[in-house]
């Protein structure tokens, strides 16, 4: 501990004592300071015992010694030291009157001790607190050092949350805790999750204090990671400011998890290398050999049912990385495996059936369709990502379920959504797909020639072609849905084959001339 008032009484060689403020002397002292001016104040920084011997001062006036006293107690002076024998055979009633009431502990400093030992003793007593500070700064990074080795982040934690007296929690890329020491921690880290958002948003590395939940603690917040994004968080709960021992062991442990980070990074890294090949061997149709090759890195993902996600980047911003600490966080938090394959401006993902990871992919499409929807609640970045998911599938059809992530892909793309799975292309119409431009222009060619003669006033050729068209050619239901007989509907018909020169009798002409109605009705 650091020197207080009450230990330098104690001090045997000093001989000092206290003539008011007695239930003040636990205070520490930050310095011992000698100064004669009359207003010592601009020159104090606060937890400082000031020696004097009242050269300059007025000891005997009342009104001065009070507006003295109370001048230093609001500096932040600790104490007040006195040297008898001086100027002063005494300490001068006045100034005893002053000190008690104002509450600042009054010492009396015998004229056999120069002021310099003081000096020294609360010097020697500041560099022995330092100096078990740092061996046990030291001893709490062995420690540290040790759990993180043996038990790996889960055993640093615990370590660190009996050296600060106090909890610890780590947060993942996306701001979600991991894990926490004690296990009674884990709500109050839970209720952080928006302090350490906030704190991701800073360049690493960042730091901040605040309030615990309630009011119930102190917490400080430390980003992990030497890149642009931070890759995880700690926080460190105490119930008050951290000494310098347990500063030392926040750093520490800051330093291993942030080697920890780094190097769950390298392995990352080789990891994405195995699922690229991983991924190349199931779209070539070899799923053994992606099964030799993956071993138990993937668990069951390669044998059971899974959706292959294929994402894209039109911004300059990383939407892709966001996406990614998305899908990988929930993978991890749910225990599932999870391949990931970055090709360039592309991602391609597999993951479970109806797992966690294919949810948050959604959820996390959702949040950019809302933030699209309302402009200032979305950045450029965010929205610039696209995403197609295909339907559920087997190692066996993996290429085929890529194609259909990419043609869900393409969809998104053309209709401007973020998020597309392939199964609502397939169970739903294919009228939507008419909304494509090359598909109305296609349309507006083809029935250019009708509209021109309709516009004439000498018949309507385009109401009478989608009438009989959707009475699947049956001239009579046809002619009574337009209120005309069915020779002039008749009569119409052939006028439409002669404008367009194609036959009526031909399917994939009523099929095109039928499509392209649909297409240009829904302008």
């Amino acid at each position: 501990m650091p020197p207080t008032l009450a230990s330098l009484v104690h001090h045997s060689a000093l001989k000092l004592i206290v003539r008011a403020g007695e239930d003040r002397l636990d205070v520490p002292v930050r310095w011992a300071h000698v100064s004669e001016l009359a207003d010592p104040v601009p020159y104090m920084e606060g937890g400082e015992l000031l020696l004097i011997t009242a050269l300059k001062l007025d000891a005997e006036d009342p009104d001065a010694m009070r507006r003295y006293v109370k001048r230093l107690a609001g500096a932040g002076v600790v104490g007040l030291g006195f040297a008898v024998g001086v100027n002063y055979e005494e300490i001068p009633r006045a100034l005893v009157d002053a000190a008690a009431e104002e509450g600042l502990p009054l010492l009396e400093v015998p004229r056999r001790t120069p002021f310099l030992a003081i000096s020294k003793a609360v010097s020697a007593a500041i560099a022995a607190d330092q100096y078990r500070a740092v061996t046990a700064g030291f001893a709490a990074q062995r420690e540290l050092t040790k759990q993180t080795l043996n038990a790996g982040p889960e055993g640093l934690l615990t370590a660190l949350a009996a050296q600060v007296d106090g909890w610890a929690a780590l947060y993942d890329a996306s701001g979600a805790v991991v894990a926490t020491a004690p296990e009674w921690a884990g709500r109050r880290a839970a209720r952080l999750t928006a302090d350490v958002e906030r704190l991701r948003e800073r360049p690493a590395p960042a730091s901040s204090v605040v309030g615990g939940p309630d009011n119930e603690d102190r917490v400080e917040l430390h980003s992990l990671g030497t890149g642009r994004r931070p890759r995880a968080a700690l926080a460190v709960g105490t119930a008050a400011a951290l000494g310098t021992a347990e500063r030392y062991a926040v750093h520490s442990a800051i330093a291993l998890l942030t080697l920890t980070t780094e190097r769950s990074r390298s392995l990352h890294a080789a990891e994405q290398r195995i699922g690229a090949a991983v991924l190349r061997m199931l779209l070539a149709g070899e799923p053994d050999h992606a099964r030799a090759v993956a071993g138990d890195l993937y668990g069951g993902l390669l044998d059971a049912p899974f959706r292959m996600i294929v994402a894209e980047s039109v911004s300059g911003g990383d939407p892709l990385g966001a996406l990614t600490e998305t899908v990988e966080s929930a993978a991890a938090r749910s225990g599932e495996a999870v391949l990931v394959v970055p090709e360039g401006e592309r991602l391609v993902m597999l993951a479970t059936d109806g797992g966690a990871a294919v949810a948050a992919c959604a959820a996390h499409a959702a949040g950019l369709e809302s933030a699209r929807a309302v402009p200032e609640q979305g950045t450029e970045e965010e929205d610039e990502l696209v995403v197609g998911l295909s339907a559920p599938a087997g190692p066996i059809a993996a290429a085929a379920a890529y194609k259909q992530a990419e043609q869900a892909l393409s969809v998104a793309r053309r209709r401007g959504r973020v998020f597309v799975e392939h199964e609502q292309l397939a169970a739903g119409s294919v009228l939507p797909l008419l909304a494509d431009d090359a598909v109305k222009a296609f349309a507006d060619s083809l029935l250019r020639a009708l509209h021109e003669h309709d516009a004439t006033g000498r018949g309507d050729l385009v109401a009478s072609l989608r009438a009989w068209l959707s009475r699947h050619g049956q001239w009579d239901a046809a002619a009574a849905d337009l209120g005309v007989h069915r020779h002039t509907l008749r009569y119409r018909m052939r006028r439409v084959e002669e404008i367009l020169g194609r036959s009526l009798d031909d399917p994939d002409v009523r099929m095109e001339l039928w499509l392209a109605l649909k297409a240009t009705s829904s302008e």
